[in-house]
């Protein structure tokens, strides 16, 4: 069983030598001007969630853009600044970048281009020749920023996700003794899917600079090394899963990513996460017996268009639960600037208010939806409060608010049910697996969630959080540590 002490004494005996530096888009700590104060707010996000209790063990330094209109103004003359704020344990290196650089590099190439390809949404993605060039200037300003904290030593560099694919080839020019590994957090597009991007030849060579690349899933290992070979006509090693390119080889594994279960399953059981739970039902939204929930950014990935119309189909079909049933969408707002993002929004919004207008009675409705910024308590208290959580993705690398559910479910009371076009589905077996495209059938698997047995409720439950327990982000950090190390 993995713990924070067990990948503490890993990391001392094999890393002891070694820089530790990860590097991210997102930041896992954000400041913020309040009036007249500063604050600092946890970012909610599942690559935060599951890197912050990871760099709290293992100290170091993480690097990622500064979002926050206070960020500034808190770090030191080498925009650093130490977090936890509350038990400084690591390091956060802020970049900084304008408007044009963060429509570019964010909202362009990353989230218009990049994230479409990589999810079967059918979602268009926009290739724009300027955003690419945005792109390519901030993933140096990262190797830059990264080279800044290496100072000649030995370092060990775990890059995230789809945002920083050049990074490694930067950093690996400068340092070519430096170990770069980056882990892939979406999923990787079949060889057909990838052949569409025009700088798919820039994006695999950025990504074969690195020593070690991890995906979640086997398949999407196996979707990367069918594009190495068709593309660059590299060596791939199909037993050793490996790729030689230009005389370096990258190793590419499955890491399937999972969560702090014991932090989480220590703070909702606290007195505190009690009364939390007690005084959700008074704190927003109508009287319900039965609570369903969906925790997601707003995205067109998520399947929450889908999820609402099974909800409405749920309700006409069994007219016995209207009054009683109410479904919670917390739906964190991401990326607006982006019009797909901007209509998907308001077509949810549309949606919810067609539904209640529907079933309106009384003080009672059964959509509620809320883009407000809850503390990680409530969040957690939320998930343990559930008796359904509708996880409906139509296209998923993991998705980690799956896990974190079941990590919160203490009572044991609560049931999963799950898109199998997540990454989750393939260890979640005790989830009701559901097609988000087949509303009928989806609206049955919500009835049937609601009327399991509690003992047949208590034993899918404790058999998911058994293997999240074992299975757990620490884990997965040792299993890659341990994988990198063997080079």
């Amino acid at each position: 069983m993995w713990t924070k002490e067990s990948l503490q004494e890993k990391l001392k005996e094999k890393l002891a030598d070694y820089q530790f530096i990860i590097a991210s888009n997102r930041e896992p700590y954000v400041h913020e001007h309040k009036g007249k104060k500063i604050k600092w707010v946890k970012a909610i996000s599942g690559l935060t969630i599951a890197m912050d209790p990871v760099m709290q063990v293992v100290g170091g330094t993480w690097v990622a853009y500064g979002s926050g209109d206070a960020d500034k103004g808190v770090v030191d003359e080498n925009n650093r600044i130490k977090v936890p704020p509350y038990n400084p344990a690591y390091t956060l290196k802020r970049v900084w970048l304008n408007k044009e650089e963060e429509n570019g590099y964010y909202y362009g190439y990353s989230n218009s281009a990049l994230w479409p390809m990589a999810h079967i949404a059918y979602q268009k993605p926009v290739f724009n020749i300027s955003d690419w060039e945005y792109y390519k200037k901030v993933n140096n300003y990262f190797a830059q920023s990264i080279m800044e904290e290496m100072k000649g030593e030995k370092s060990f560099i775990w890059l995230q996700d789809y945002h920083l694919t050049l990074c490694g080839k930067y950093i690996k020019e400068k340092f070519p003794e430096a170990i770069v590994s980056l882990f892939w957090h979406i999923p990787w597009p079949n060889p057909e899917v990838f052949r569409i991007c025009p700088q798919r030849k820039e994006i695999l060579e950025g990504l074969l600079s690195c020593d070690l690349l991890g995906f979640h899933l086997r398949y999407h290992c196996h979707n990367f090394l069918y594009a190495a070979e068709q593309e660059l006509e590299a060596k791939v090693n199909w037993e050793e899963m490996s790729v030689t390119y230009q005389g370096h080889k990258t190793l590419i594994r499955a890491f399937p990513i999972s969560v702090d279960f014991e932090t989480i399953n220590q703070k909702v059981s606290s007195p505190i996460a009690d009364k939390t739970v007690e005084e959700l039902p008074l704190q927003r939204g109508p009287y319900y017996e039965i609570l369903a929930l969906g925790v997601d950014r707003i995205d067109y990935t998520k399947g929450i268009i889908e999820r609402i119309k099974a909800v409405d189909r749920f309700l006409e079909k069994n007219p016995q639960y209207q009054g009683k049933f109410l479904y919670l969408q917390i739906g964190a707002l991401s990326r607006m600037h982006i019009k797909s993002y901007k209509r998907l929004f308001e077509d949810i919004q549309s949606l919810i208010e067609e539904i209640n207008w529907k079933y309106r009675s009384g003080n009672w409705y059964p959509i509620l939806f809320t883009s407000e910024r809850l503390d990680y308590l409530t969040h957690l208290a939320y998930y343990r409060a559930a008796d359904l959580m509708l996880v409906s993705s139509l296209h998923d690398g993991m998705n980690l608010v799956a896990k974190e559910f079941i990590s919160a479910q203490v009572d044991l009371k609560g049931v999963l049910i799950l898109s199998p076009f997540t990454g989750a589905a393939r260890e979640l077996k005790e989830a009701i697996s559901v097609n988000p495209y087949d509303t009928e059938t989806f609206a049955d698997a919500i009835k049937e969630g609601i009327e399991l047995s509690s003992e047949d409720k208590k034993t899918r439950m404790l058999s998911m959080r058994d293997l999240i327990k074992e299975n757990n982000i620490y884990k997965w950090t040792g299993d890659f540590i341990s994988e990198l190390v063997k080079l």
